[in-house]
């Protein structure tokens, strides 16, 4: 398995999205999201989706040449339609526009509808934080998970984020309602792995950890069970309801590929609310306490929520970020 510069990775993304007919700089803007993604090591959203995205432009799904509009504003809160652009373009375009609502109210909040897949949510978490907000996110999907006591796929595994500044290194919450996203699970089947906690039903009806068996029924399982089906259907709601846009049952209308998504984009200005000493106080003496917990494993540190991706970034950009051969090939012939 290769690893490729960060540089390089980029080059590659750009280069495809300028042939495929987009403009420089929104190639360059989503080349550096995707790369940014694959270098954090959430490989299944970045460097691994990227066919797809380009399979999405051929199809018409995603307009390159499109750029989210605004539709509607009350203080705070504004609704914008993403015109079917590139999904990570249109969702960092809208945690923008949620900071920037932040800083004058305090708190901003921007419902995107009509928009494609985002990649990685937590990109935005991690993009709110740097510009010292707390960040909070989400999106619906296709429909792709059992409601709890279901067997068919009624509603979304829905990605939920949460983050909060820290100069030591941000915490950041980036979690599907599923156990394991489909990217998860596909990036592990492909390194023939197992998951470590069972994700899903096999073809039995029985709880697995096999993620090629769980491919099979489609029947992810919700985390917390019916904790994380009643929170994907809520978030679906939300997001379709103050967007206007599809909800996952309309979204699974349009047929077995996943596009016109319904998204919400929260930000609170933390550093002007709390005040930079109190915010990293109170954020540093949690984690201490966390991480000075009694270990299961002794040679297992118990982390913060992003410590592991800080950890990954530093020897991804060091080392290289590792690229499926297949993938990498793929890639380099688009």
């Amino acid at each position: 398995m290769p690893r490729i510069q960060f540089e390089k990775l980029k080059a590659e993304f750009t280069r495809v999205l300028i042939k495929k007919g987009c403009d420089a700089a929104t190639a360059d803007l989503s080349a550096q999201l995707m790369t940014e993604t694959s270098c954090d090591g959430v490989y299944s959203h970045g460097v691994n989706r990227f066919p797809r995205v380009i399979e999405y432009v051929e199809k018409g799904y995603i307009d390159l040449q499109a750029k989210p509009s605004k539709v509607a504003s009350m203080g705070a809160f504004e609704r914008w339609d993403g015109n079917l652009g590139l999904g990570n373009v249109s969702a960092k375009l809208s945690m923008d526009r949620a900071i920037e609502l932040a800083r004058e109210f305090g708190i901003g909040c921007v419902a995107l509808g009509n928009t494609n897949h985002w990649l990685r949510g937590g990109s935005y978490g991690w993009q709110a934080a740097n510009a010292g907000c707390v960040g909070i996110c989400w999106t619906n999907t296709q429909p792709n998970m059992p409601a709890w006591g279901a067997r068919d796929r009624r509603i979304g595994n829905n990605p939920f984020i949460m983050a909060i500044p820290r100069a030591g290194g941000h915490v950041v919450v980036d979690i599907a309602m599923a156990q394991y996203s489909y990217g998860q699970m596909e990036s592990t089947a492909m390194r023939g792995d197992m998951l470590p906690v069972p994700g899903g039903y096999d073809e039995q009806g029985n709880l697995s950890c096999d993620p090629k068996e769980i491919a099979k029924t489609w029947r992810v399982l919700p985390i917390g069970y019916w904790k994380g089906s009643s929170m994907a259907i809520v978030m679906d709601l939300i997001a379709a309801v103050l967007s206007g846009g599809r909800s996952t049952l309309r979204v699974g209308a349009l047929g077995s590929d996943e596009y016109q998504l319904s998204q919400m984009f929260i930000a609170m200005d933390a550093r002007r609310i709390a005040g930079e000493d109190y915010l990293a106080s109170a954020i540093n003496e949690v984690i201490e306490n966390i991480q000075g917990s009694e270990r299961v494993d002794p040679r297992q540190p118990v982390l913060y929520p992003g410590e592991k991706e800080l950890a990954i970034r530093n020897d991804n950009l060091s080392n290289g970020i590792p690229v499926d051969d297949a993938v990498w090939t793929k890639i380099k012939s688009l």
